[in-house]
């Protein structure tokens, strides 16, 4: 028992590093992750002090648990066996595949990702790329929302930076759950997104497989109450109209509401912006009639190092403004006890047509269309179709810089000529041959408003005041 035992320097120092190894995995790395998860629990607990809608323990459950708990449903397993006999591919291989649709689905939301850095990255990318205001909103009504109630923020896709004002401007609300596209499945954004708790979605996946793992888990998220933000347009506009609506989260959350107590409300949310980050990209995808992008993640950051650079040498221009509105809640309950038709049809209509009342009417869009509508003019000219235009709609949002009419002409002219949209001769402004496809694209954004102004009313009372615009994003 007390005898020397010789042994090789090499395999002593394996079975040294084999004991600590253990001895962290066993004892010290658990007691570790237990201490922070405390931490983490009491940080949260304070911050859901501050917020209006608390953040959900279905957040912040860990991945791991909620991948299993997802692909152990009863009705991922049972769409698994339909599976395996339709395609005649053995159950475990199908099982396999869930749990990959489930892993790729499901996000890591982290409360420090989120509100310690998300949220004042898009408070500096907001105000540094763009002078944001809030459009209409009906702050009663959103204060008198069930606080057992899953609120679902229901926006129209102008752009990808849609994700980082909406973010920004709902703040104090509570951590939003996006859905989001192919486009954010990249190296490194990804990472961060999901950190985020946004979920991607395939949006032209035919896999009946894969849409059961993706409504089981809008289910989860539902009945839990987390809230979420959705595009029902299921892409970016290419041409600058509001698109069809897509049914199928639509669908599954309504489905959702059908089985649970918990009522779910809707939030109409309309943006509107002097300039899309990607509208070349846009109108050429339109042009071609495909949804087939050519801005990879190297433009994108070199598009960022520019725009620092002269921003660090004092040449660099906000892109005008962009505006949010924020519309009156749509409870579903009541939303389903007062129609006979399909409900998720005519919620998909009825959430249209009222982000479309609300979207807000900016400089560029204005002057785009006024163009368009009445072709060659003087600024003189100009002006006086933009008094007119104002008379004719006194209910829309119309936001005027400094609240003057001949500057607000201006600050839209001023773009529009500079980017060659427009053109100038002999003091006569008309739409440039070579890019009136980037004005069609602006005047889109309110031709609707004109078309069907009888869906287009916002009441002026319902307007943000000056103290909460300059609250926001300052002059």
């Amino acid at each position: 028992m007390m005898q020397m035992v010789e042994m090789p320097l090499w395999l002593l120092l394996l079975i040294l590093v084999l004991a600590v190894v253990a001895a962290l995995d066993k004892v010290m790395i658990p007691s570790v992750r237990w201490y922070f998860r405390r931490r983490l629990e009491r940080a949260v607990a304070r911050l859901n002090t501050r917020l209006e809608r608390p953040i959900q323990p279905f957040k912040l459950a860990r991945r791991h648990d909620m991948i299993q708990r997802l692909i152990y449903d009863p009705e991922v397993t049972a769409a698994v066996q339909a599976s395996s006999r339709e395609t005649g591919v053995p159950e475990n291989v199908v099982f396999q595949e869930a749990t990959r649709y489930a892993r790729e689905i499901v996000p890591s939301f982290s409360a420090f990702a989120y509100f310690g850095f998300a949220i004042r990255a898009a408070r500096f990318l907001s105000n540094a790329v763009y002078r944001v205001r809030l459009g209409h909103v009906d702050e009663e009504a959103l204060r008198q929302i069930d606080p057992e109630a899953t609120v679902v923020f229901v926006m129209n896709h102008r752009s990808n930076m849609d994700y980082v004002l909406v973010t920004y401007l709902a703040a104090d609300q509570s951590a939003l759950s996006y859905a989001v596209g192919e486009w954010a499945r990249v190296w490194p954004l990804s990472r961060l997104i999901r950190a985020m708790g946004a979920y991607f979605i395939r949006r032209k996946s035919r896999s009946d497989l894969y849409r059961s793992v993706l409504a089981c888990y809008v289910r989860h998220a539902t009945e839990a109450g987390v809230t979420q933000a959705i595009f029902p347009e299921g892409g970016l506009s290419l041409n600058g109209e509001l698109g069809r609506p897509k049914l199928g989260l639509l669908k599954y959350i309504v489905d959702t509401h059908q089985q649970s107590e918990r009522d779910v409300v809707f939030v109409p949310v309309a943006l509107n912006y002097d300039r899309v980050l990607e509208d070349t990209v846009l109108t050429a995808a339109s042009g071609k009639a495909e949804r087939r992008f050519n801005a990879r993640i190297g433009v994108i950051a070199g598009w960022m190092i520019k725009h620092g650079w002269l921003r660090m040498t004092g040449r660099a221009h906000r892109f005008g403004y962009a505006a949010v509105s924020f519309g009156a809640p749509i409870s579903l309950k009541q939303f389903q006890a007062e129609t006979t038709r399909e409900a998720t049809v005519e919620l998909s209509r009825h959430l249209m047509r009222r982000i479309g009342a609300l979207v807000p009417v900016l400089p560029v869009p204005l002057v785009a269309f006024l163009l368009l509508r009445h072709g060659s003019m003087s600024r003189t000219a100009l002006l006086h179709e933009v008094d007119k235009f104002l008379e004719r709609h006194p209910d829309a949002y119309v936001h005027m810089p400094r609240h003057d009419r001949a500057y607000g002409l201006e600050v839209g002219l001023r773009q529009l000529l500079e980017r060659r949209i427009v053109v100038e001769t002999n003091g006569h402004l008309e739409p440039s041959a070579e890019r009136r496809n980037l004005l069609e694209f602006y005047a889109n954004s309110i031709n609707h408003l004109v078309q069907q102004p009888d869906e287009a009313r916002v009441s002026p009372q319902n307007s943000a005041t000056a103290s909460e615009i300059s609250a926001i994003a300052g002059s």
